[in-house]
């Protein structure tokens, strides 16, 4: 016998016992469907089996693990849709929009038809509830079978594995590897839609608020703009796939590549300056998510604009923070530093005019040790060659506009938007890269420990769903921060840490 306990409850079973056996002993309240649970912390698929004592939480659509293990099942479809229709045609799953996935057919024309029929037979294939099997294959095996199929992209990636064995599902007569959980079978993911969207399509899911119906689709055309000029960087840069940087690395050409990297971030932050420049602009705005690589781009951006004659100072936001008895609460009731109204915006409305006016400002200073505002501040006054940079996560909020007139600031958005791939089915989420980055980033500036990073982190990214991505489409430039090579070097500072 075994225990498992589930929301304080104990119940013992013979061994072992599905996931989804487990969950319906307990009879909970199930408001929504589960797509999986944490079983000791792990994310498990409904169908794995629990074979010792556990502690086990159900997973929905309303956690991310429960979209990852949806977004999963239902890519698995799409692929299956499109061999259907286009035994010959290659599916690239680019990247995130909203809560679709942006899509390519390569090789071919994609018309305003092919959506309607890519979602007929996808609506066929959940009619007919396919399970997910899941079987254990060698790492030669798999190998074998992608090569077979044609996705050499898959197959390099797996040569690099360092296990000899590991999980692949299959659903009728194709095989995938999705790097996590799956749902049972193809019946449980009936909420989407395929949209047209010139030059590629977009495979639109549920959103946390009604997991039964596909999103409303929402237009980010600078985004997507922002998407389009970086998948252009990564044909410059020959290396769209993690095998490809790989073999860049096993060959020795890493150190070319991060310099035609680099230039290539250069070019267009020079660009922009110019831009900046004859906008007139005197204050710039700079705004992203956590991680997104503000402090650095603000820093960068300094330099370009000095060559073109400016001098310009930059100011964080965090030193606008209210001392933690004043900040609102999260639903933790600690201080929610993710909230815009844990900045004191009447003084940074204050101070910032103040300063575009040419008057003297005492700017404040955040002192985070202490949670407040230190005593001492830094007097500061703008000479007429002079422009500010202002840095910090809500940067695009109306709210910190007003007073200024729209021509005297630029509202410049930046953030990590991966363009590369581990294959052309699998991407690496923005989010995942940017959380690396500030791991990474706490470890070795704060001394905080991984675990602590990871607690915040769900904080952090309801912060951002409500107070910076409703504002990226008003910035007047988007900015992208993501190198093709920082992965590789991240690995080094965090495989062991985590």
């Amino acid at each position: 016998m075994m225990t498992i306990t589930c929301e304080g409850r104990r119940l013992s079973f013979e061994r072992p016992v599905a996931v989804a056996e487990a969950l319906k002993a307990f009879e909970l309240n199930e408001t929504v469907p589960f797509l999986g649970a944490f079983v000791a912390g792990k994310v498990r698929g409904l169908k794995d089996m629990v074979e010792k004592d556990a502690v086990l939480r159900p997973i929905t659509f309303q956690d991310e693990e429960g979209r990852r293990i949806y977004e999963r099942s239902l890519r698995f479809i799409l692929l299956m849709a499109v061999r259907r229709c286009f035994p010959d045609v290659r599916v690239r799953i680019e990247h995130s929009i909203g809560y679709g996935l942006y899509f390519n057919l390569q090789d071919r024309r994609v018309l305003q038809a092919d959506a309607q029929l890519i979602e007929q037979h996808m609506r066929r294939i959940v009619e007919e509830d396919l399970p997910f099997v899941r079987t254990r294959w060698t790492k030669q095996q798999a190998v074998d079978y992608f090569t077979a199929l044609g996705w050499k992209d898959k197959a390099e990636l797996l040569r690099y594995r360092p296990f000899d064995f590991f999980t692949i599902y299959q659903c009728d007569d194709l095989c995938e590897y999705f790097y996590g959980a799956m749902l049972p079978s193809t019946g449980m993911t009936s909420a989407f839609s395929i949209r047209f969207h010139p030059p590629g399509l977009i495979l639109q899911m549920p959103s946390p608020a009604d997991p039964t119906v596909p999103a409303p689709y929402v237009s980010r055309p600078k985004h997507m703009a922002t998407f389009y000029e970086s998948n252009a960087w990564c044909k410059v840069l020959e290396c769209r796939n993690a095998a490809d940087l790989n073999g860049m690395i096993a060959g020795g050409g890493i150190r070319e590549f991060i310099r035609v990297n680099e230039a290539l971030h250069d070019k267009a932050l020079a660009g922009i300056a110019e831009d900046i420049y004859n906008m007139n602009s005197r204050a710039v705005f700079v705004a992203g998510p956590s991680s997104s690589g503000k402090t650095t781009t603000a820093n960068r951006l300094k330099v370009h604009l000095r060559t073109l004659g400016k001098q310009p100072v930059i100011i964080s936001m965090d030193n606008f923070y209210l001392s933690n008895d004043q900040k609102p609460l999260d639903e933790e009731g600690k201080p929610d530093y993710e909230s815009l109204y844990a900045l004191d915006i009447p003084l940074f409305r204050q101070c910032m005019r103040d300063l575009l006016d040419g008057k003297k400002v005492e700017m404040p200073i955040y002192d985070f040790n202490i949670g407040g505002r230190s005593k001492e501040t830094i007097p500061m006054t703008l000479r007429d060659h002079q422009m500010l940079i202002v840095e910090g996560i809500h940067g695009l909020n109306p709210a910190l506009h007003e007073g200024f007139d729209k021509s005297e600031i630029c509202k410049f958005y930046l953030s990590e938007l991966t363009c590369l791939n581990l294959d052309d089915h699998n991407r690496i989420r923005t989010t995942d890269a940017r959380l690396l980055r500030r791991v990474v980033r706490d470890y070795l500036t704060r001394g905080a420990s991984p675990e602590r990073t990871l607690s915040m982190w769900k904080s952090v990214r309801a912060g951002e769903e409500k107070w910076i991505f409703p504002y990226q489409e008003q910035a007047d430039v988007i900015f992208n921060t993501a190198l093709h090579y920082e992965l590789p070097v991240m690995r080094l500072y965090a495989y062991e840490l985590l």
